[in-house]
C-alpha cells in the first residue's frame, strides 16, 4: 500500500520505518530540510534504539523515502497520516493544532479520489471531524475519507511497541475506512493483535485516557511512597504487593520525582482543559497534575535537606538527566527542574547522561558535563540518581565513593538496595523506604 507520513518527528519517523518494515511503500515528509536530508543519509535525528538500522533498512530496500515535497507525497498516496506536532498552548494549555490543520489544508489540495487521511497526532475528542470539515472546505470535490489511528508507543521502546502492541485501536464513520486501515496493520493481525474498530471521537478519547490513567498511576504511588516514609514501610514491597493483583498490575508503580517527556505532561492537561470546557471536570486528573508539578520541586529540598539543609558551595554530582532511561528526551524531565533550584541554592553542578548531555547543556546553565559515573562522584559532596538508566545499576558502589569528598547518595529512583549503598560507605536516601529498611538484607 502507498503511504505518506505528515511528519518526521519521533511518531512519525518510527511509524513511517515500521510501516516500511510491514512492505508498504512509505514517503515520508518533512518541512525542515536539515531533517530530510540526514534522514536520507541514514542518519537519525532522536534517539531510539533500533531505529537507525531500520530506517536504513528501509532505505535500502526503497521502502522508506524522506522529502519535503508534500504535494508528490499525497498525490500518489492511498492512504495519508498527519503525524505532526500538538503542544501545549501557551497561556491555556489545550492542544495547539496549528501544525495538523495547516498540514491538513496542504494535503487536501492535493488528494487523489477515495484516499484515507488518518489522524496519528495526539489530538483533543472531535478533532478528526472538524480537520474533515476544513479539508471539505478546501476540496470539495474530491471524495477522502479521515480517520483517527491513536499511537501508543513508549520512548526507548517504541520499535516493540509498534511491531507488538497490546491493541490498535481504528476510529472511523464507515465500514470501507476501516477495512483500508485493516489492510495497513494486516501483518498484526496475523499475530492476532486485536484491532479495536470505534468511532472517531472514542478512538481519540482513548488516547488521552490511556495516558492520564497511568499518570495517575505514577503519582498514586508517588503519594504512598510519602507515606511509607512517615510509617516506616519500604514502598518497593508495596508497590510489589500492588502489582501482583492482576487487576492493578505492575507496570508504572514505580517511585520517582515525577513523570516527564512528551506525553504525559501535555495530554494530561489537553485532557483536563477538555473536560473543562465540556462542563465535567475530571477532578483525579487535575490533581494528579498539580501533584506532579509540586513533586519535582520537592526533589530539590529533598536533596537540601538530605545534604544538611544547605548546598551552598557544595558538588552534586548527578546521574542521568532525561526523563526516563532509553532516550535522549529531555521535555518536561524532573532534572529540568531540580537542578536549576540546586544551582540557585549555590550548588556546583557536575552531571552525566549516557545520550541526554547534548541537550541537557543546551538547556541548563552552569552545570559541568562529565565523562562518565565515576567522573560525576568525583570531589562530589553528595551524588543524586535522577534517571533509572541500566548503565547506573551495575556501578562499582564502593568505587563510586572513593572518588567523593562526601557520603550522601540521593537515589531518586531507588535503583540501589539500601544495605548495598551503606556497606560501601554511604549515606543512603531513597524514596519511600522508611528508616528501617536499610537493615534489610
Amino acid at each position: 500500500m502507498r503511504i505518506a507520513m505528515i511528519g518526521t518527528g519521533y511518531v512519525g519517523l518510527v511509524s513511517a520505518a515500521c510501516f516500511a518494515e510491514f512492505g508498504h511503500d512509505v514517503h515520508a515528509v518533512d518541512v525542515v530540510e536539515e531533517r530530510i536530508l540526514r534522514l536520507r543519509r541514514g542518519e537519525i535525528p532522536i534517539y531510539e534504539p533500533g531505529l537507525k538500522g531500520l530506517v536504513q533498512e528501509g532505505l535500502r530496500h526503497g521502502t522508506l523515502t524522506f522529502s519535503t515535497d508534500l504535494t508528490a507525497a499525497v498525490a500518489s498516496a492511498e492512504v495519508v497520516f498527519l503525524a505532526v506536532g500538538t503542544p501545549s498552548r501557551r497561556g491555556d494549555g489545550h492542544a495547539d493544532l496549528r501544525y495538523v490543520e495547516a498540514a491538513a489544508e496542504d494535503v487536501a489540495a492535493h488528494l487523489l479520489p477515495g484516499t484515507v487521511v488518518v489522524m496519528k497526532s495526539t489530538v483533543p475528542v472531535g478533532t478528526a471531524g472538524r480537520i474533515e470539515a476544513l479539508m471539505r472546505r478546501v476540496n470539495p470535490d474530491t471524495p477522502f475519507a479521515v480517520a483517527s489511528n491513536p499511537e501508543f508507543l513508549r520512548e526507548g521502546s517504541a520499535l516493540a511497541d509498534f511491531r507488538h502492541p497490546d491493541r490498535v485501536i481504528i476510529g472511523v464513520s464507515d465500514a470501507e475506512t476501516a477495512a483500508v486501515l485493516r489492510s495497513v496493520y494486516r501483518p498484526l493481525s496475523l499475530r492476532e493483535i486485536p484491532i479495536v474498530v470505534t468511532s472517531r471521537e472514542s478512538a481519540e478519547l482513548a488516547k488521552y485516557a490511556a495516558n492520564a490513567f497511568l499518570a495517575m498511576k505514577i503519582t498514586f504511588i508517588n503519594e504512598i511512597a510519602d507515606l511509607c516514609e512517615e510509617v516506616d514501610a519500604d514502598v518497593q514491597d508495596v508497590a510489589r504487593g500492588l502489582g501482583m493483583d492482576r487487576r492493578i498490575g505492575a507496570t508504572f508503580l514505580h517511585p520517582g520525582p515525577g513523570y516527564g517527556g512528551s506525553c504525559f505532561p501535555k495530554d494530561t492537561v489537553a485532557l483536563m482543559r477538555t473536560a473543562q470546557l465540556a462542563g465535567v471536570p475530571l477532578r483525579l486528573v487535575e490533581t494528579a497534575v498539580a501533584v506532579n508539578d509540586n513533586r519535582k520541586s520537592a526533589m530539590a529540598s529533598r536533596i537540601i535537606e538530605a545534604c544538611g539543609g544547605s548546598v551552598r558551595g557544595r558538588t552534586i554530582g548527578v546521574l542521568g538527566l532525561t526523563f526516563k532511561p532509553n532516550t535522549d528526551d529531555m521535555r518536561d524531565a524532573p532534572s529540568l527542574t531540580i537542578l536549576p533550584a540546586l544551582l540557585d541554592a549555590g550548588a556546583r553542578i557536575q552531571a552525566f547522561d549516557p545520550v541526554g548531555m547534548p541537550e541537557a547543556a543546551r538547556l541548563i546553565d552552569g552545570m559541568r558535563c562529565c565523562n562518565d559515573p565515576y567522573d560525576t562522584a568525583d570531589g562530589a559532596d553528595a551524588v543524586v540518581v535522577i534517571t533509572e538508566w541500566n548503565a547506573f545499576r551495575g556501578l562499582s558502589l564502593p568505587r563510586l565513593r572513593a572518588g567523593m569528598r562526601g557520603d550522601t547518595l540521593v537515589d531518586l529512583r531507588n535503583v540501589y538496595r539500601p544495605a548495598d549503598a551503606e556497606a560501601a560507605g554511604f549515606t543512603y536516601h531513597g524514596i519511600g523506604r522508611g528508616s528501617t529498611t536499610a537493615a534489610i538484607p
